[in-house]
């Protein structure tokens, strides 16, 4: 689960770089802008989604546990 949930950040981050890429690069030099930038983004919703159901899925299997700050009373 830890190699899942690393591969997922590196994915996250990967498609932000892959995004800022094509909003820097596209639309220059007389080109037309592409909507490789968008998809990028919506590739890095789908990363985060996965990301957060990996820990749901964990959690609820008994993979990871919740530490918490203990409440006081």
């Amino acid at each position: 689960m830890n190699y899942l949930v690393a591969l997922a950040f590196i994915a996250i981050l990967a498609s932000l770089g892959a995004a800022l890429f094509f909003m820097m690069k596209d639309g220059t030099d007389g080109k037309r802008k592409t909507s490789n930038m968008a998809r990028a983004l919506a590739f890095r919703v789908g990363f985060s989604i996965v990301l957060f159901a990996c820990i749901l899925i964990a959690w609820k299997m008994g993979y990871i546990q919740p530490t918490g700050i203990p409440q006081s009373r």
